[in-house]
C-alpha cells in the first residue's frame, strides 16, 4: 500500500484539473489524509461570472455532510448522559408529533440518526432567519407524514436531522449553530468551518452553479437557496481540509490532534457500527447506515463517509480506517458526481488499496424479469410513483410539492430481480442511470426506493 512518501502533488493536481474540466465542474477542492498528513489541492474558479480562483482555503456548502456534524454533536451529549439514544424523541421534545401517535411514541434518537424513523424527507418550510427558526420548524412539522412505520426500513430523512438539531438546542440551551461552534469546531481547531452565510463572507466562498449535464453551468440566482432551519441536516460551510480534520478525529478514536478529547473511543465505534442494511446500494453508494455515517463495504474492507448536495454545490467524504485515509472533495456545480467517482476510484486504490464499485448501470445482457409483479401505485408524502406492466415508471410530484418539477417518465431495465435502472430521469436525479429498487418491509408491505426514500405500495 502506498504511503504519504509517495504523495505526488503535481500528478494529483494534473489529474484534478483534467477531470474537473472534463466534467464541467467550475471549481473543486480536494483534501487527502494519508500517512498522518493532509494534502490539499484546488482547481478552477469559485464563480464563473467573476473568475475568482478556487484556493485550498475556499469554503463550500457541504449539503448533507452537515448530518455528520449534527450526529457528532448529538453523540457528545449522549456520552455525557444528557441524552439517551433509545429515548423517545417526544420525551425530550413534547412538541414533536407525526401524523401517527403510535409512530410518534416509537421514534427514538437512534432511529433519527440511522434514518430508520420512517419520517418523510420532503417537508420544506422557511421559518425565517431568527435563532428560533429550528424550533419553529419542528412546531410547524406537527402531523408530518411517515414513509413507513418506525424501525421497519431505512428511509432517508433530512427532517429527522432538523429534529435532532432542535434536541441539541433544548439540551444545551444554545442555538444549534453555537453548539456546533463550541463543542465541535473549537476543540478541533476548525477555523474554516461555519454555518451562516454572513460568516462565509470573511472567506473565499464558492458560488453555486446550475445547468444541463455536459455543459458549463452558470452561476445560480442566489448564493444561498436554503432556509436557516435546514442547517442541522444540510448546511455546514467549510473547506475540504476542515472536512478531513473532522474525519481525522473519528479515525483517531475521538481525539483532536492536540489530544483534546471530543468523543470517547467507544462512542466513535458506536457511530460506525451498522444499524441497518440499505436496499438501495447505489444512490449514495451505501452498503449500510450507522449513527449518522453512511457505511461502505469495498470487497470486505469497511469504510464510512457521506455525500452532500446543496443547491448547485456537491461534496463527498470517504474514510478507510484500516489505511488511515480520509478524502474530501467539495465542488460548485457541473458533473460533480462523475468527477468524484473518477478521482476517488484512483485515490482509494492507490492510498487505501480498495476498489470502488463500477458506476451503476444495467448489465450488457439484462436478466429476464417480469415487471408486472411490481406494477402498481406507490406513494410517499408529495410523490406518487406509478409502475406499469410494460416496464415504465412515472415519478410525479403532488400536493405541496406539485410545482417542484414536471412529471418524469422513465424506462426500466432490469439489473437484478428487484433492482432496475431507470433512463430519462434528467438532471433532477442523475446524469446516468437512476437506481429503482423494489423491497419488502419487515411488516410485509411492498415498497419502491428512489433517491434512498421508501414509497409504500398503495394500489
Amino acid at each position: 500500500m502506498t504511503n504519504t512518501a509517495n504523495w505526488d502533488s503535481k500528478r494529483w493536481q494534473a489529474k484534478l484539473d483534467e477531470l474537473r474540466a472534463a466534467y464541467h465542474v467550475p471549481g473543486a477542492v480536494l483534501a487527502v489524509l494519508t500517512g498522518g498528513e493532509i494534502h490539499e489541492l484546488a482547481s478552477g474558479v469559485l464563480h464563473r461570472g467573476t473568475g475568482v480562483e478556487a484556493t485550498t482555503d475556499s469554503v463550500f456548502q457541504l449539503g448533507s455532510i452537515a448530518k455528520i456534524y449534527t450526529a457528532t454533536l448529538v453523540m457528545r451529549l449522549v456520552e455525557t448522559g444528557e441524552l439517551d439514544l433509545d429515548a423517545p424523541v417526544a420525551e425530550v421534545l413534547p412538541e414533536f408529533e407525526t401524523i401517527d401517535p403510535e409512530a410518534t411514541r416509537a421514534i427514538t434518537i437512534r432511529r433519527l440518526l440511522s434514518h430508520t424513523s420512517g419520517l418523510t424527507c420532503d417537508f420544506h418550510l422557511d421559518t425565517g432567519r431568527g435563532d428560533d427558526c429550528i424550533a419553529r420548524f419542528v412546531e410547524a412539522s406537527k402531523g408530518i407524514a411517515m414513509d413507513c412505520p418506525p424501525g421497519t426500513a431505512v428511509s432517508y430523512s433530512s427532517v429527522g436531522f432538523q429534529v435532532l438539531g432542535r434536541i441539541v438546542e433544548v439540551v444545551t440551551g444554545l442555538t444549534w449553530d453555537q453548539a456546533l461552534k463550541e463543542l465541535i469546531f473549537a476543540p478541533l481547531g476548525l477555523k474554516q468551518s461555519m454555518t451562516l452565510p454572513e460568516e462565509a463572507l470573511s472567506f473565499r466562498a464558492a458560488m453555486s452553479h446550475l445547468g444541463e449535464p455536459g455543459q458549463d453551468p452558470e452561476p445560480a440566482p442566489a448564493w444561498d437557496l436554503m432556509p436557516r432551519s435546514a442547517g442541522p441536516g444540510a448546511r455546514v460551510i467549510a473547506s475540504a481540509g476542515d472536512v478531513v480534520r473532522l474525519a481525522r478525529m473519528h479515525l483517531d478514536g475521538g481525539a483532536a490532534p492536540d489530544g483534546t478529547r471530543v468523543l470517547a473511543p467507544e462512542t466513535v465505534e458506536t457511530m460506525q457500527r451498522r444499524e441497518t442494511d440499505v436496499p438501495d446500494k447505489w444512490t449514495v453508494s451505501a452498503d449500510g447506515w450507522g449513527l449518522g455515517w453512511t457505511l461502505y463495504d469495498w470487497d470486505g474492507t469497511p469504510g464510512f463517509g457521506h455525500d452532500g448536495a446543496a443547491i448547485g454545490q456537491y461534496a463527498y467524504l470517504r474514510v478507510v480506517p484500516s489505511a488511515g485515509v480520509a478524502i474530501a472533495l467539495v465542488t460548485n456545480g457541473g458533473g460533480a458526481r462523475q468527477l468524484y467517482a473518477a478521482l476517488f476510484r484512483e485515490l482509494l486504490e492507490e492510498f487505501a488499496d480498495v476498489r470502488m464499485p463500477d458506476a451503476f448501470a444495467p448489465p450488457a445482457e439484462p436478466p429476464v424479469v417480469d415487471p408486472a409483479r411490481f406494477a402498481g401505485v406507490y406513494r410517499r408524502e408529495g410523490v406518487v410513483i406509478t409502475v406499469t406492466a410494460d416496464s415504465r415508471l412515472r415519478y410525479e410530484f403532488v400536493d405541496g410539492m406539485k410545482d417542484f418539477s414536471p412529471p418524469l417518465d422513465m424506462d426500466l431495465t432490469p439489473v437484478t430481480d428487484t433492482v432496475f435502472a431507470a433512463s430519462g430521469a434528467g438532471p433532477s436525479f442523475s446524469e446516468d442511470w437512476m437506481p429503482v429498487v423494489f423491497s419488502t418491509l419487515s411488516t410485509g408491505m411492498e415498497c419502491v426506493y428512489i433517491g434512498m426514500r421508501a414509497a409504500p405500495k398503495v394500489a
